[in-house]
């Protein structure tokens, strides 16, 4: 049995690791936080959403982007300031416009065939994270973004996806408690919600039960591989005296979220990951009058670029914007006051009492896909740069990864079954 070394305990590095597992693999994941899940994949919006496939990748959200530069509360956010970094991403960001309907397509198709995958380990492992397979409804308060969404809705076809057109009453009638007015909206039943830190937790112990290594709070200090092995050095996070340990590995795969790019230069490889900060609120519903207030079906406003999940009888999840402003992670009023302003427009019957707020930062390649498979090195692998989908695409490109770990093009793992 070969052994592998998972970098990373979020969302993509749990979900390779069970994936790797159930092919026969010795694995062991390094993850510097007490527990799996405890970054971006803490409290995103909840969306298994391959209605929300389409790629940033086009013109007119670069324009909108620039005319929301100097809006503290704009959905899109990109601080000035210039570094090597944010300007490389931006400009293979702009070459991969002309990409724009065929990834959108094809990011369609992994949503579908991801869900599948994740439906069947949450039965076969009884996870419960509570998940609602009621739908996302999409909602357009003006002719021109339904008029868009119209478009989108064929790319989203050609990737086997059905989502259908829905006039105001027919909103109404899929989501009662929402107030306002709008043009119309499209309904994707097919869709569903959960709560990512509850699935990642309960396959992290599925994970376990079949033989994975958890190593929780070890942090990666170096990363090395050769043509036949790779070796990681961690240390014990949190104790200055930690004596590095080093581990020789048959093969390590990169799931580090955002920390994947400089991981990957030291392995040799260049993954022009950006960290894209993504809010989230989390409204708790403590009383029955904000309980039946609060939506059931998963909404995304396209004005707002905001996502909704009801999470249990007691929790309401709102999340949204992007912000690119490096790998700050403040959490910043300006920023959050959006969000619950929403919640008291579209939902006014919610109590916003008590609400906690969280930030995460989206790990992001240009071209809005990840990247999933080998790097130039033979014992080299990487399932990472999801962006806003990691939770949506997690499940098929863990499958993807353990296809190319199995792969024998010249790779000395080949498959132990």
């Amino acid at each position: 049995m070969q052994r592998i070394a998972v970098i990373g305990g979020g969302i993509t590095g749990i979900t390779s690791a069970y994936a790797l597992a159930k092919r026969g693999y010795d694995v062991t994941v390094f993850e510097k936080h007490r527990y799996a899940a405890m970054e971006t994949s803490f409290a995103n919006g909840g969306q298994l959403s391959a209605s929300n496939a389409e790629v940033w990748n086009h013109w007119p959200t670069v324009i909108k982007g620039v005319r929301w530069m100097l809006r503290n509360d704009a959905p899109l956010l990109v601080n000035p300031r210039p570094s090597w970094h944010k300007l490389s991403w931006f400009g293979e960001f702009i070459a991969s416009i002309p990409r724009y309907a065929t990834n959108t397509t094809e990011t369609a198709r992994l949503a579908i065939a991801a869900r599948e995958h994740l439906f069947q380990w949450a039965k076969d492992e009884q996870i419960d994270f509570d998940l609602k397979q009621k739908g996302i409804l999409h909602i357009y308060r003006d002719k021109a973004g339904y008029d868009h969404a119209a478009k989108v809705s064929k790319l989203l076809s050609k990737g086997g996806l059905e989502r259908q057109p829905v006039s105001p009453d027919e909103m109404r009638a899929i989501e009662p408690t929402l107030a306002g007015n709008y043009y119309g909206g499209f309904f994707t039943e097919s869709d569903a919600t959960g709560d990512i830190h509850k699935f990642t937790h309960g396959l992290a112990q599925a994970a376990e039960r079949r033989g994975v290594t958890l190593k929780y709070g070890h942090s990666v200090q170096d990363i090395g591989a050769d043509e036949q092995h790779a070796w990681i050095t961690a240390t014990l996070e949190g104790e200055a005296d930690s004596v590095p340990m080093r581990e020789t590995f048959d093969g390590v795969v990169v799931c580090a979220g955002v920390g994947s790019r400089a991981l990957a230069a030291k392995l040799g490889d260049r993954v022009n990951i950006y960290p894209v900060k993504g809010y989230s609120i989390t409204v708790q519903l403590d009383d029955d009058a904000s309980q039946q207030a609060a939506p059931t079906v998963s909404l995304l406003d396209d004005e707002t670029k905001l996502v909704t999940s009801r999470l249990g009888d007691e929790r309401f999840r709102i999340a949204g914007t992007a912000e690119f402003n490096g790998f700050n992670r403040d959490i910043r009023d300006n920023r959050i006051r959006p969000l619950i302003r929403w919640v008291e427009d579209c939902f006014p019957g919610v109590s916003t009492r008590r609400v906690v707020p969280w930030a995460g930062l989206r790990p992001m390649l240009p071209d809005m896909l990840p990247k999933v498979g080998p790097g130039k090195l033979p014992t080299v692998f990487y399932n990472t740069g999801h962006g806003h989908l990691g939770w949506t695409l997690s499940a098929i490109t863990a499958d993807m990864l353990a296809d190319a770990v199995d792969s024998p093009k010249g790779s000395p793992l080949a498959s132990p079954r």
